[in-house]
């Protein structure tokens, strides 16, 4: 075998040998990662919290003009979350400060209120976007113009309120309230009349969330 044949043949071998290891770095590729769902995150409002609140009561439908009572309170609930919308319940007691309501020949005073309320409302981010409404018992005072039930009326509570959480476990809220007591009997001295009384609260408040 001559010289030319035998490097020829040495290059041959050389090409085979290394014909597996070019195949198989052609063939090669990557596993395909696995994916995995992000994790469900909760909006921040969700669970049980307990909290206070103050602000004014009036008559009228501006609180902060003509007459007007401070009132104050505390309140706890519990809110879920469903489809992306808040929903939840809360329980609330205020003390009204003897807020004067009208009735024919005079006026009434409202002291207490015990609310059962139904939340339910948007999250965007932070802030929490919502209505209530509920039941309400409010318990009213005879004045020198006019003699009432002097006891608990029931009534029907309408709202709107934002909530902005401050941290973890803090969050803020300013919240608006008309309130209507039905059919409350009273006496100016001289005749008895049933006359449906109403007011409007405006209060901001803390909760704690647990």
């Amino acid at each position: 075998m001559t010289k030319t044949v035998k490097s020829f043949a040495l290059v041959l071998t050389a090409a085979f040998a290394t014909t597996p290891v070019f195949a198989a770095d052609l063939t090669y590729s990557e596993p395909t990662p696995s994916y995995e769902a992000p994790a469900a995150t909760s909006s921040g409002f969700t669970g049980a919290y307990a909290g206070i609140h103050a602000g004014v009561s009036s008559e009228r439908i501006n609180p902060f003009s003509g007459e007007k009572e401070f009132m104050g309170g505390i309140q706890g609930g519990y809110n879920g979350e469903v489809g992306g919308v808040i929903v939840g319940g809360e329980l609330e007691y205020s003390h009204l400060g003897d807020t004067e309501v009208g009735v024919p020949g005079g006026t009434l005073k409202e002291r207490h209120r015990v609310a059962a309320k139904a939340k339910a409302g948007a999250a965007m981010g932070e802030t929490l976007l919502y209505g209530t409404a509920g039941m309400a018992m409010t318990s009213l005072r005879d004045t020198g113009s006019a003699e009432g039930p002097d006891g608990w009326k029931p009534g029907y509570l309408l709202g709107a309120g934002v909530e902005q959480n401050l941290n973890a476990n803090l969050s803020a809220k300013v919240e608006y309230n008309y309130v209507r007591t039905n059919d409350v009997r009273s006496f100016n001295g001289v005749s008895t009349s049933n006359t449906d009384i109403s007011d409007h609260v405006i209060k901001g408040g803390l909760n704690y969330k647990f």
